[in-house]
């Protein structure tokens, strides 16, 4: 996977690319209405169990989009998702505190862009003689 996609982290021995991609902005944007209402939602969960099972839910779901990715591009030797009970028997709490840091980089390089700047002539970096 690309470095500068991706945020990685280690559930059950096992290490994870957490990354941003497109079908995974959709999944967010359906359930949460669009990447910046997420971080709303996870502060204002009304209980504990269910800051959790949004933590385990986006978690599950960046996991697994380097499975997929993975998966595109070597079919003959598919590798298994995570899914979310796998997530919950196979973490801590204090696991999960730690993961959201690793979750917000990996959506804060999702979103980043590269702006390159041109000069009025449409020339890149250059000056004239």
């Amino acid at each position: 996977m690309e470095n500068e996609r991706t945020a990685v982290i280690t559930i059950g021995g096992k290490q994870y690319e957490l990354i941003l991609t497109t079908r995974a902005t959709k999944e967010i944007a359906r359930r949460y209405g669009g990447l910046e209402n997420l971080g709303e939602k996870l502060m204002k969960s009304e209980n504990f169990e269910m800051a959790l099972d949004e933590i385990v839910w986006l978690l599950t779901l960046l996991a697994n989009q380097s499975i997929l990715i993975y998966n595109l591009k070597n079919k003959d030797a598919p590798q298994e998702l995570l899914t979310e009970e796998d997530v919950e028997l196979l973490t801590s709490p204090l696991d999960l505190a730690a993961y959201k840091n690793a979750i917000t980089e990996a959506m804060f390089k999702g979103t980043a862009r590269n702006v390159e700047s041109e000069s009025e002539d449409g020339a890149k970096n250059t000056q004239g003689a």
